[in-house]
């Protein structure tokens, strides 16, 4: 009975010792089984002050065939604004993190940076310390902080001006009431919050230069991929309404993108007066429409108009004018269901339908080119006031009383890559758009282009958008 006791006794001691040595075989205490990383800086790039910011991601890899235990991650500095999530839970320190061998874990980092009296953008930087069998490593992490100024649910009842100083971010809505003018300056950030909009009842004067755009976008600045912007993306915020009652207003070198409905435009067939004038303007990505134009006095001059799910450029009625424009498609993100240029209400048989005036329209040196096959609808505008002249299309055709000296089907040559999510739609030097436009149609609007080029300092223009 005593020995049989004892047999047990010892097997039980050499099965635990077993157990026991396994597990302790499982992680090592070896200084030099150290850890990777997926990168060796985490950059937040600009982030508002007082805000959360999105969330970066690091990977930490245990290379080591056996399991290692991190003693403690966490920043040096105690008064740090990055906080950390390990598996689930946040804060600023972790101890006790085991990774199997061959195995890794994510760390997700956040931060928030309060604000203070600077208009200029200050780095913020930490070192995120690993601990490992007496080892310390290190990863950087810093962001750039940029204090902006927040707008939320503003209606504008009188003369305002929005300066440069700072990014402005819209919450909700900005309204410009009738009898107000809002202008904003060279190099003015306005920053949609999703879901937020423009509408202008009175008047917006926004006029940039060629070195100090207007922008006009939503306000997620990180990556929705690696090295590829979240201002690709549309649908970020809704855009900007110009009501039936707002009338002179101004867009000069505004770059306007990432929008549901684009730049909306609605005068109720009244065309007595300019709606609005577009000079050196790009304006993309939308859900929608790029320009929709109702039963308006809309002039657009040395603009680029692009990605849209929808037609790119969609008037009906009213009266319009296009003069060394590029209307393009290379959008990414659904079906493309319109042309790139849609023109209702422009035919005489379109008289019965609706009592608002028929189309007066003119496309002058500029060119019409996208994913899409036959670029523009209707394709017949036999006995309308509508005509293109000195105009490239991606269509098969020929000249006639409403097509003037067109070039028919043949590639621009855009510099855009849409498989790289590169949008880019100057000329390259073999395009056959390059000295093909009439200098007669180059106004003082669109002398130079976007990038502060001459067009005619080789002589004849290029078509569309950009001098070269």
């Amino acid at each position: 009975m005593n020995a049989t006791r004892d047999i047990l006794f010892i097997l039980t001691a050499l099965f635990s010792l077993g157990g026991w040595s396994c597990i302790s075989d499982d992680f090592t205490t070896d200084p030099s089984s150290t850890l990777t990383f997926s990168r060796d800086t985490v950059n937040f790039g600009a982030v508002f002050t007082d805000l959360n910011t999105p969330t970066a991601r690091l990977v930490v890899k245990n290379p080591n065939s056996r399991g290692v235990n991190i003693s403690k991650i966490g920043f040096e500095d105690p008064e740090t604004p990055f906080r950390l999530n390990v598996d689930g839970v946040s804060g600023y320190d972790f101890h006790d993190v085991e990774i199997r061998g061959r195995d890794s874990i994510y760390l997700f980092i956040e931060c928030y940076i309060n604000s203070d009296d600077s208009n200029e953008l200050r780095k913020v930087s930490d070192r995120l310390r690993f601990e490992t069998n007496g080892v310390s490593q290190t990863v950087e992490v810093e962001a750039w902080a940029w204090n902006v100024n927040r707008l939320k649910g503003i209606t504008v009842t009188e003369d305002t001006r929005l300066t440069s100083e700072r990014p402005y971010i819209i919450f909700d809505s900005l309204a410009v009431e009738r009898g107000a003018t809002l202008s904003v300056d060279p190099g003015v950030m306005m920053l949609f919050h999703d879901k937020a909009k423009m509408t202008v009842r009175g008047r917006l004067l926004a006029e940039g230069t060629p070195e100090k755009m207007i922008w006009m976008r939503g306000d997620r600045l990180d990556d929705v991929l690696p090295d590829v912007g979240y201002d690709i993306l549309a649908g970020q915020w809704g855009g900007v309404e110009i009501a039936r009652e707002s009338f002179g207003n101004r867009l000069e070198y505004v770059d306007m993108r990432s929008t549901v409905f684009g730049l909306k435009i609605d005068s109720c067939g009244d065309i007595s007066a300019n709606k609005l004038t577009l000079v050196n303007s790009w304006l993309h990505n939308s859900q929608g429409n790029a320009l929709r134009s109702e039963y308006s006095h809309v002039d657009a001059f040395g603009c680029c108009f692009s990605e849209a799910a929808g037609a790119v450029v969609s008037l009906t009625g009213g009266k319009h004018k296009f003069v060394q424009c590029t209307i393009a498609n290379a959008y990414l993100f659904s079906s493309l269901y319109q042309p790139n240029l849609m023109l209702t209400h422009c035919l005489p048989e379109d008289a019965d339908e609706n009592e608002e005036p028929l189309m007066s329209a003119s496309f002058e040196n500029c060119i019409i080119w996208g994913e899409i096959g036959d670029p523009l609808e209707p394709g017949d505008l036999t006995g309308s006031d509508v005509f293109f002249r000195d105009v490239l299309l991606k269509a098969e055709g020929s000249d006639d009383d409403n097509f003037i000296n067109c070039l028919w089907n043949e590639d621009p040559l855009y510099y855009t890559i849409r498989s790289d999510y590169y949008f880019n739609y100057r000329l390259q030097p073999e395009s056959p758009a390059i000295g093909r436009g009439n200098a007669s149609y180059v106004t003082s609007e669109c002398e130079i282009d976007m990038d502060g080029v001459a067009r005619l300092a080789n002589g004849a223009p290029a078509l569309g958008a950009y001098a070269e």
